[in-house]
């Protein structure tokens, strides 16, 4: 009698360890696509990622360098004060987008060209993304917002 129930306490443990390495499995199958890692450009150009590889990159938009293209093509670069990347998006920028102002595109870098698929702009007159400041702060560019 004692035998049959610790063989049923170690089925038991057993068939919860395989679902457990199932379910962990599958959830990170699940999230290959979807975890996207920041990078500034001095990051960038230090050591380039590849082509099929999608990530954040972000700074300042450097001043000078919006020129758009045809219908919605737009050409900028985006700087930390270290380097500079250039950067193409197709679409509508965000209303809040402008020349030194802090950005955040997700996308790939591909041939020295970032070809964003997504922008993102500053909210309000004081917020930047966190690893943005940290970028910038550690290039040593980065200036308190000053209260007006």
């Amino acid at each position: 009698m004692k035998s049959l129930k610790k063989q049923r306490r170690i089925q038991v443990i057993a068939v919860a360890v395989v679902a457990l390495a199932l379910s962990t499995a599958l959830i990170g199958y699940a999230m290959r696509d979807g975890i996207n890692f920041f990078r500034a450009p001095s990051q960038i150009i230090a050591e380039p990622p590849g082509p099929t590889e999608t990530f954040r990159i972000g700074g300042l938009v450097e001043e000078g360098s919006i020129v758009r293209g045809d219908g919605a093509q737009i050409r900028f670069s985006v700087t930390d004060g270290g380097a500079s990347v250039p950067v193409v998006f197709s679409g509508v920028l965000p209303d809040l987008f402008s020349e030194n102002e802090g950005m955040v595109g997700t996308g790939r870098y591909v041939d020295g060209v970032f070809q964003a698929t997504e922008i993102l702009a500053k909210h309000d007159e004081t917020y930047m993304p966190a690893e943005v400041i940290d970028a910038l702060k550690a290039q040593g560019v980065y200036q308190e917002p000053t209260d007006s």
